[in-house]
């Protein structure tokens, strides 16, 4: 039996992140196919593991508990795989990195495609994506790292912030070559560390199985079909 069951769509997107925390702590994890996601989501919430309106939802296979929403899901499995420091300002930047992932994450989809982007929509974008990818450089610099090493939170090994980090970014820039051109210009530090994280074994592995898995599909949907009409891939 696989230590978690997680549901979430074949694709990267949010469901990435908690792959990539699963991969690095060396856990194990089954997923489900679309037919099944979508028969669990018709559930009535009394009947669903937890009540949850998408995925991904994350079950512990050995306690039972069960969770949904990314970031709540993330920050569980940092408290009880010892991905998160004890120290309360660490916790709660972990949280705040995590949550502002979630954010970027939404806005690159257009809140999950209420909306398509057009050219004149994506340069007005810019600005604010560098903005965000402002934000994680000074935190980077603000805890020490640099070129050659470091953490996000200052702290001795990676935690959940990193792992987020570079999941964010990563899986974002192998599918958009100019969005990692973007991010090496505005933020070398954090494209650094991304790197850095992503070069660990168990990071990739997980890139590589999901490039065998899903291709080059990033959220899916009319919404990718914009990003990559504005991005030219």
């Amino acid at each position: 039996m696989a230590d978690y069951d997680l549901t979430y769509w074949p694709v990267p997107f949010r469901g990435q992140f908690i792959r990539a925390i699963l991969a690095y702590a060396g856990k194990s994890w089954d997923e489900h196919d679309s037919g099944e996601i979508g028969e669990l989501m018709d559930l009535d919430p009394a009947d669903q593991p937890i009540g949850f309106m998408g995925p991904p939802v994350l079950i512990d296979t050995r306690s039972g508990f069960a969770l949904s929403q990314m970031p709540a899901i993330a920050l569980y499995l940092g408290d009880s795989l010892g991905l998160i420091p004890d120290e309360p300002a660490q916790r709660a930047l972990t949280a705040k990195v995590v949550n502002d992932a979630n954010d970027v994450i939404d806005e690159i989809t257009l809140d999950g495609g209420r909306e398509m982007w057009t050219e004149a929509k994506w340069q007005e974008f810019v600005p604010r994506l560098k903005r965000w990818m402002g934000i994680w450089e000074a935190l980077a610099a603000r805890h020490g790292v640099t070129a050659e090493g470091g953490h996000l939170l200052g702290t001795a090994q990676a935690g959940v912030a990193d792992i987020v980090t570079s999941t964010l970014w990563s899986t974002m820039g192998d599918r958009f070559p100019p969005l990692q051109a973007l991010l090496d210009e505005t933020a070398p530090l954090t494209a650094a560390l991304t790197r850095r994280l992503q070069a660990t074994p168990a990071l990739v592995a997980l890139r590589e199985a999901s490039f065998r898995q899903y291709g080059q599909s990033y959220c899916g949907g009319q919404i990718e079909k914009s990003l990559r009409r504005v991005l030219g891939g």
